[in-house]
């Protein structure tokens, strides 16, 4: 299965990122969607579908909340362009999406000396693998939202990089969403990511920008310049 837009394919991972993360369902808006995250630090996210300077402006300005995240499927240079100071950007990202017919195919075992579990709850499908010993070596989630998986979560230790684990991961996943029906694959991935992704047939259909408000902190008393004497 193909999207047949980019608004598509964002509306697919939001429905998918929601169940995920066991965020609130996702409300349409005129410009795009809102979804209650219910962290701190992330209470909500604004996913726009509309990536015009004028949405986004519109957007920021009626969301100017701390722990409020918007998602921009545009060029990062162009979206803080369009934003005020106390909007910080988060590490850019990429919209990606592959057919997942293909993924009949069951993954490898693990490699020697490491052990994979998976286990599925409330339509998320996780996967760990291990040392012997139980150290952590790497993770990964995906959930289903009609026939789109949503790929979530993929991490990798440092010390165990470069070993195939990611690709693990990621094959596993895959294959589960696969057999459950799902037909397409969204994620959003990052640029340290984004060659895994794609030699496993994954393609970037979009920049993805994130970016929270966070604004600076009101001067205190007597921090200003000192008077004339």
């Amino acid at each position: 299965m193909t999207y047949a837009s980019i608004t598509q394919a964002i509306r697919a991972w939001v429905d998918g990122w929601a169940v995920s993360r066991g965020a609130a369902e996702p409300l349409a808006e005129p410009w795009g969607l809102t979804v209650d995250v219910g962290h701190p630090r992330h209470t909500t996210r604004h996913v726009l579908t509309d990536n015009g300077e004028a949405a986004v402006r519109k957007v920021a300005a009626s969301a100017g909340i701390p722990g409020r995240w918007l998602k921009v499927f545009e060029e990062e240079e162009r979206v803080l362009g369009w934003l005020g100071p106390d909007w910080t950007p988060d590490e850019p990202g990429f919209l990606m999406t592959t057919p997942l017919e293909r993924q009949a195919v069951p993954p490898p075992a693990a490699p020697e000396g490491h052990r994979l579990r998976v286990w599925t709850r409330d339509g998320v499908t996780r996967v760990l693998i291990t040392t012997a010993d139980g150290t952590f070596a790497a993770r990964g989630q995906i959930a289903t939202a009609g026939t789109t998986a949503v790929i979530d979560q993929i991490e990798t230790a440092a010390e165990h990089r470069r070993k195939g684990l990611g690709s693990l991961v990621m094959r596993t996943l895959q294959h589960s969403a696969a057999e459950r029906g799902a037909t397409s694959g969204v994620l959003g991935g990052t640029p340290g990511g984004r060659a895994l992704y794609e030699s496993l047939g994954w393609r970037a259909i979009a920049p993805l920008v994130s970016v929270y408000y966070d604004p600076a902190p009101p001067p205190s008393p007597g921090s200003g310049p000192a008077p004339d004497a």
